[in-house]
């Protein structure tokens, strides 16, 4: 088994069929397929089903893909240290995050990282949910992790770091009176409406507790992107709840910024496999827990 297979393997999965995978390789697609041809000969198992011109993952192939993911991220990680040796941390990161945890802490991280490791590229994907980001970091589409989780991250090999307790802010159309100075109380919140996100993220959930509690919070918009809550809410459609790394973007923006009183906070977390990472990985790590603990 070469690694060559097992990279035009991934790339079949990733890319969804022979004809895109051998198009992002840039190879012929006839060397591609006879690659995975030997592969499955070798395995003695087929890792795909031919159905006309598409290729749709065995069985076999399932379980194949999360392990040569994590194959070739050992792989990268051995040649990643050797390289290290002699030049500093060099290489690539994959990191999944959260929208919020994106906005802080992923870009102040990568921004003290490129001062300490300019050799290290950090590639973000974006992830709806903690669970979300967890699978990506566990299955191998990812090094690293940021998000937010009432409860500590789990995983097969997973490890979980508490980075800080991320604030939630409430967020309201300029010009909004309420509260006392900068906080606001649950029962201040009573007919508000609300521009919220889907189920399944962790502000969702701290709306449908607050409406529970309050019992009087209309929904005046429900969205599936968390980038166009702030313009909603600078357009006057309703408020919004916000981690705090949102906070000086809407104050900039002309959004009227209430912290909670008692505070609305939720745990932020680093994951990452307990196995081999490469140095890139590794000065992401070390470049994250290094960072002071703050609050808004």
């Amino acid at each position: 088994m070469e690694r060559r297979q097992l990279e035009y393997f991934v790339a079949i999965v990733e890319h969804g069929g022979f004809t895109h995978a051998a198009r992002a390789l840039r190879v012929a697609q006839p060397s591609l397929s006879r690659a995975i041809a030997n592969l499955e000969r070798e395995l003695g198992v087929a890792l795909f089903h031919r159905v006309g011109r598409n290729a749709v993952l065995s069985s076999a192939g399932e379980l194949m893909a999360e392990r040569a993911r994590l194959v070739l991220r050992d792989l990268d990680a051995l040649r990643a240290a050797a390289r290290a040796v002699g030049d500093g941390a060099v290489g690539r990161v994959d990191v999944a995050a959260t929208s919020s945890s994106a906005l802080e802490p992923v870009i102040s991280i990568i921004a003290e990282l490129r001062e300490r490791h300019p050799g290290v590229l950090v590639s973000t994907s974006s992830a709806l949910s903690a669970a979300e980001v967890v699978a990506m970091v566990v299955r191998g589409r990812c090094e690293v992790g940021v998000c937010g989780s009432a409860e500590r991250p789990a995983g097969r090999g997973l490890v979980a770091h508490h980075l800080r307790d991320e604030e939630f802010l409430l967020v309201a159309p300029p010009g909004t009176e309420m509260g006392t100075g900068d906080t606001v109380a649950r029962e201040d919140l009573g007919g508000m409406r609300f521009v919220v996100t889907k189920p399944a993220t962790a502000v969702r959930a701290l709306f449908d507790r607050l409406a529970a509690s309050v019992g009087d919070l209309p929904i005046a918009a429900e969205v599936g992107d968390r980038s166009v809550v702030l313009p909603m809410v600078l357009r006057g459609i309703g408020a919004g709840l916000m981690p705090d790394g949102w906070g000086e973007l809407a104050r900039r923006a002309g959004a009227r910024v209430y912290r909670f009183a008692p505070p609305e906070r939720l745990p932020q977390w680093l994951v990452h496999r307990s196995g081999p990472i490469t140095a890139a990985t590794q000065a992401f790590v070390d470049t994250t827990l290094s960072r002071p603990v703050t609050r808004t």
